[in-house]
């Protein structure tokens, strides 16, 4: 082999060596990851998911239903104790019951008869003028007339008491006429049965 073709030779060899050493290698390309979970388990988390939330609704619909009731129910409760606790008044010096107190107290009849243990404590009162025995007697016939309009209605008296205060526990303080008139009163105070009101029917 002569010098030239020597030559040659390992100018190729070393041609093939550059060229094998400066190719790129190709990265390698990580495995996508196998889904294994099955079509229909995918499908039954959707499912599971929507049950709940459902179920979540309609506990919430429950909690709101009852949360209404009850509060319709303390509305309708308070308002059966506003009729009960309704005053009545009556004219200077007198015990009769005037037409507009007669409708305050058959606003009561219903409710008195609904509930047949509810029992009331009538309180008569009167305004400042007159002696004290003399206040105290006019507040009982106040009080009396009130009980005997509600027994003639047929409620029972036992489930009436009275008392007088006469002119000791005014509602309105003050001399004026109007004053006056607010303190000739009977007032209703609910003495037993009044925990759980039925409402008339």
């Amino acid at each position: 082999m002569t010098s030239r073709a020597q030559r040659l030779l390992v100018l190729g060899v070393l041609v093939i060596a550059v060229v094998s050493a400066c190719r790129k290698r190709q990265p390698e390309v990580a495995p996508q990851p196998v889904n294994t979970t099955p079509p229909e388990t995918c499908d039954q988390r959707c499912r599971d998911s929507i049950r709940a939330a459902d179920e979540r609704r309609r506990a919430d619909s429950i909690a709101n239903e009852e949360r209404r009731r009850k509060e319709a129910a303390d509305r309708a409760l308070a308002a059966l104790r506003a009729t009960l606790a309704e005053k009545v008044f009556f004219d200077y010096d007198q015990s009769m019951i005037t037409d507009e107190s007669r409708a305050a107290l058959d606003r009561k009849l219903p409710i008195l008869r609904a509930n047949a243990g509810l029992r009331l404590r009538i309180s008569g009162h009167a305004d400042e003028r007159g002696s004290d025995e003399y206040n105290i007697a006019l507040g009982q016939r106040r009080a009396v007339a009130v009980k005997r309009y509600l027994m003639d209605q047929g409620i029972d008296g036992g489930r009436l008491d009275v008392v007088s205060f006469g002119e000791e526990q005014p509602a309105v303080q003050g001399g004026t006429e109007d004053a006056f008139a607010l303190n000739r009163r009977a007032e209703f105070e609910i003495t037993a049965g009044g925990e759980n009101l039925t409402p008339p029917r």
